[in-house]
């Protein structure tokens, strides 16, 4: 698991890009996994502005082969380009999400590509407040299906 800042978020350096440059950390980020583990297939999971940025460059790189949103910022994002991305993904969100609508979410999801799952949290916020271990069970159940052979 390679977990990381985009920049100028935290510590790290640079300035915020809105967007632009930070889909160029998230391919550092998955560059540095493919020549760490080169004969792993990769997910990419992010949550909120990560979720965007994530699943955007997830759906083009061929070394990834699924993808985790969490809190996906529907509200003021253009999610459209999923749907032709036939990848396996998975959304978490929590059904009192301000960021993220979830009848947007749930009118978005049936129209992409592939696999794809919702798993809503009930009285969870955009930051899962309370119920991140609701949130961890959702991703874990959601991997141990698709992978047998996972184990926490």
């Amino acid at each position: 698991m390679l977990r990381f800042n985009f920049r100028g978020a935290g510590l790290s350096a640079g300035k915020h890009d809105h967007g632009h440059g930070e889909l160029d950390d998230v391919r550092a980020a998955l560059e540095f996994l493919a020549r760490q583990f080169p004969e792993v297939p990769l997910l990419v999971a992010g949550f909120s502005f990560g979720s965007w940025m994530g699943l955007t460059v997830g759906c083009a790189d061929v070394r990834v082969t699924e993808l985790i949103g969490l809190g996906t910022p529907v509200n003021r994002t253009d999610f459209t380009f999923l749907r032709t991305c036939a990848k396996p993904k998975l959304f978490v969100h929590g059904a009192e999400d301000e960021h993220g609508d979830i009848g947007k979410l749930r009118a978005l999801v049936p129209s992409l590509s592939g696999e794809n799952q919702i798993v809503v949290v009930n009285g969870a916020d955009h930051f899962f407040t309370g119920k991140l271990e609701d949130l961890d069970r959702a991703i874990t159940n959601w991997i141990e299906e698709r992978h047998s052979s996972a184990s926490r």
